[in-house]
């Protein structure tokens, strides 16, 4: 299966990168940005399978309404010169709705030239083509002011500035993750058919909803490492999205040790309700554990005792972060997702490591994929480019 995916260095465009290197690796995934289009009619020629997910959603009124199309239409003009007719699956918005808003946006309006233009190509040639219409996305890795309000308010929060709420009102949102898997599934089920419309829903929320969530969060989460009530998978979400902004500059995290004659005591987690798994495991001198990546768990590390050395890699980059911990001085690290990470015993003598998720291990949807943190940057046969 060889998969072209457009604008694929965006928001969706890498977390959809990242859901296919980790649950179809046997793919042979082509990204294809903004330096790649030229090329276009060469990328496709060969593919199964094109991602649409590039796009124009910041600009003028006439940049935003006509970009979208004009993008539509260099897909198809590539596709007719390649002379191939691979399944396409797109991003759609609700924007297109009728009555969306109560008013048609520029966005609204590409969007909606941009499905037309791939469904035209679709009928002439008899190639299947499925949108995926997508409510307001949410998640790791957004950029503030520009991918979502929810990423301006998660830097806004960190930073001790209350968010800007403009008309506040009830908005659907999907995490960034549940999306890519509904265009994922989309594209799997096109080959036996399939709806040609897709419609993941989001959990609506006030806009001053998610506000004041991201405050609690962090007024619980920022000083020591206590983790705030999670009540469900949204919630969850929602937290690794304020992890991420927070990420790395916020770790360590230092609990608080307290101490008297008798000793010291500090503590491993705090959980503010909801599940949670711990353990502890010893390791050798020499010795690696990990080299894996979670898509949604939220997963703590803390060196008890000896010298661990936790390295961490940003999916699909060659971004890598170390942090030395010891058991002299009380330090947690909390795994972010999307970040294959590992941690080696560098010292002498045996580390002894705490661990904890937020979840009971579920055999049969266990959230953790190999991936080695020191091989550098994932590659197709198995991985993707960059």
């Amino acid at each position: 299966m060889r998969v072209v995916v457009t604008g694929a260095r965006g928001f969706l465009g890498m977390h959809t990168r990242t859901r296919l290197l980790l649950t179809r690796p046997e793919w042979d995934v082509v990204p294809v940005g903004r330096q790649e289009w030229a090329r276009l009619p060469e990328l496709v020629r060969d593919a199964d399978a094109v991602l649409h997910l590039a796009g124009y959603n910041r600009g003028s009124d006439e940049e935003v309404a006509g970009g979208n199309v004009a993008l539509a239409e260099a897909l198809v003009a590539a596709l007719d010169r390649a002379d191939t007719t691979p399944t396409v699956v797109y991003s759609g918005s609700t924007y297109v709705d009728e009555g969306h808003w109560g008013v048609d946006s520029p966005y609204a309006t590409g969007k909606r030239g941009a499905g037309d233009t791939l469904r035209a190509w679709g009928s002439r040639l008899g190639a299947p083509v499925r949108e995926v219409r997508l409510p307001g996305l949410f998640g790791e890795h957004g950029r503030p002011d520009y991918n979502s309000f929810v990423a301006t308010f998660a830097r806004r929060v960190i930073d001790g500035e209350p968010p800007t709420i403009v008309g506040d009102r009830e908005l659907p949102l999907l995490h960034v993750q549940d999306a890519a898997a509904a265009l994922v599934d989309t594209l799997d089920e096109a080959a036996h058919g399939g709806a040609e419309l897709v419609r993941p829903q989001g959990r609506p929320m006030l806009i001053s909803q998610v506000a004041e969530r991201f405050a609690e969060m962090h007024r619980i989460y920022a000083p020591v490492g206590e983790i705030p009530a999670l009540t469900d998978e949204f919630d969850v979400a929602l937290f690794n999205t304020l992890r991420s902004a927070m990420w790395p500059e916020a770790y360590p995290l230092r609990p608080l040790p307290r101490s008297d004659r008798r000793g010291t005591l500090v503590e491993t987690i705090r959980v503010h309700g909801g599940p949670g798994q711990a353990f502890v495991s010893t390791t050798n001198p020499g010795f690696t554990r990990g080299d894996h990546v979670h898509l949604h768990k939220i997963e703590r590390f803390q060196v008890l005792s000896g010298t661990g050395l936790i390295r961490l890699r940003r999916v699909l980059t060659d971004d890598a972060i170390e942090f030395r911990c010891t058991g002299d001085e009380p330090a947690v690290v909390d795994m972010p997702t999307m970040w294959t990470h590992s941690i080696e015993n560098v010292g002498d003598d045996e580390l002894v490591t705490s661990f904890w998720t937020n979840e009971l291990f579920d055999p049969d949807n266990p959230d953790t994929y190999p991936l080695p943190v020191l091989t550098g940057r994932d590659r197709p046969g198995g991985a993707q480019q960059a």
